[in-house]
């Protein structure tokens, strides 16, 4: 886990202040990074490592804090967390840094997003990285109404519904905005029609841990799409995959295919 965080930048899209890092080789390929639900470029993207691991291999590494995560500021409008909404604020980003176009790569939420992004900007996206979500994307991923329930409840003790548990914990643990985040909740779990993922055709990596009960397969996902290909992260669950060794080498290997 690398503890050291890098500063953050502040830029204006939609009435909204966004927070985000740029680290890495100036000169090199950009990756932009999406994080995840109740997450944030400091948990999701510089805590396990991948800010440093990417910066290392020679990208240029930029992440932002999602709107209603993070330093950023958090509407309490579920309209505000719609994933085309979300998959604009990191277009802006892009536009802001005057950079034409990236490799996309987002976990879980940030996943949806980068779907989003690949399919009303096609010509910004080099590459997607998928974590976290496989067919869960179209299908969807169960109820979660007991999330957004869970996050407005008095205390953790309140909560009975496992998931709600895990997901309310994680919200504690990183101080969040919990009004925001059952808006984010709520807003945010539009699904992809799967004719659309037919439509994607950069390449794409599509990660998920063995043990992860909520994004459902990966290869599902995979075989609707012209160019991806599926990632298993052997023995982890949703909140574990997205740091693991195994992870990062299949992703490094999948950008220097890219180049």
């Amino acid at each position: 886990m690398n503890l050291n965080a890098p500063a953050f930048s502040t830029f204006s899209h939609d009435g909204l202040s966004l927070s985000y890092l740029d680290e890495g080789n100036p000169a090199g390929d950009p990756v932009l990074l999406i994080h995840g639900f109740a997450s944030s470029a400091t948990v999701n993207w510089v805590h396990p490592g991948w800010v440093k691991t990417l910066g290392d291999a020679g990208y240029r590494v930029i992440a932002m804090d999602n709107r209603g995560h993070g330093g950023s500021d958090k509407p309490t409008d579920p309209d505000a967390y719609r994933p085309w909404v979300m998959a604009a604020d990191s277009v802006a980003l892009l536009d802001h840094l005057r950079i034409p176009a990236a490799h996309l790569f987002g976990y879980s939420m940030g996943a949806r997003i980068s779907v989003f992004a690949a399919l009303n900007d096609p010509d910004r996206v080099r590459s997607l990285v998928l974590g976290g979500l496989g067919i869960g994307m179209t299908d969807g991923v169960g109820d979660w109404d007991p999330i957004a329930d869970a996050l407005l409840a008095p205390s953790l003790e309140s909560v009975s519904h496992d998931r709600g548990r895990m997901f309310r914990a994680f919200a504690d643990q990183t101080k969040s905005d919990k009004q925001a985040l059952a808006a984010c909740i709520r807003g945010s779990r539009d699904l992809v029609e799967r004719s659309d993922m037919g439509k994607i055709d950069v390449p794409t990596l599509i990660g998920v841990g063995t043990k992860d009960d909520i994004a459902g397969s990966p290869q599902d996902l995979a075989d609707l799409m012209p160019n991806a290909t599926a990632f298993d992260i052997p023995g982890r669950d949703h909140m574990l995959a997205v740091g693991d060794r195994v992870f990062k080498k299949a992703v490094l290997e999948f950008y220097a295919a890219q180049a």
